[in-house]
């Protein structure tokens, strides 16, 4: 019989720049869902992420909007990848990959993942308009990326058809919560490694 952690796998990380200031909170195991960044969209989507992967996400991020949404978008990204790496750990008694397709509407996004400890991000998804209200499309590689690059996860993701930006990217952001859903699952045991060690 596998041992399953019985703790809860939560974190809180907070990050004070010159041009963001971030508070989040992170539950792999569920809770509130509690997102304001300033921008619109991207409220949206990590809040489609939070649902689709079960996660309790808490974010405020007040960031220098007077410039562009680049520094908040990024900055989360990277506060949530540190969030994911602290809660993880060794990477010990997880799935640790996970792939998933998802439609939206006309589009299909794809992601698959490794919870590897060598971060690293492949994206294929051009964004046939450059805004989603006051987001700009461009700043999805820019989150994805520094998500990655923080949580040291192997990450892919693709968008395989698709006409309108605003699917395109929630099927990214979908695809993206239910393969790490897969990837954080229990399963017991040591490091899913034939090294031993991530």
């Amino acid at each position: 019989m596998p041992n399953i952690r019985t703790e809860i796998r939560q974190c809180t990380k907070c990050r004070e720049t010159k041009e963001t200031q971030i508070a989040l909170y992170l539950n792999l195991d569920g809770g509130e869902r509690k997102i304001e960044t300033g921008i619109g969209f991207f409220d949206h989507m990590l809040n489609s992420f939070a649902v689709h992967s079960g996660f309790g996400l808490a974010v405020s991020c007040k960031g220098d909007l007077e410039v562009d949404g680049h520094h908040t978008v990024e900055d989360v990204g990277i506060v949530l990848g540190q969030a994911f790496a602290n809660i993880l750990g060794d990477r010990s008694g997880i799935a640790r990959f996970g792939t998933a397709y998802v439609p939206m509407d006309e589009a299909l996004g794809f992601c698959t993942l490794d919870i590897s400890g060598r971060p690293f991000l492949v994206f294929d998804a051009p964004m046939p308009q450059p805004m989603c209200g006051t987001y700009d499309t461009c700043l999805t590689v820019e989150f994805m990326r520094a998500f990655a690059t923080h949580a040291g996860i192997t990450l892919h993701l693709k968008s395989m058809y698709g006409d309108n930006a605003h699917h395109i990217t929630e099927a990214l952001f979908k695809a993206l919560a239910r393969a790490l859903k897969e990837a954080v699952k229990q399963t017991g045991g040591e490091v899913l490694s034939a090294k031993g060690v991530l």
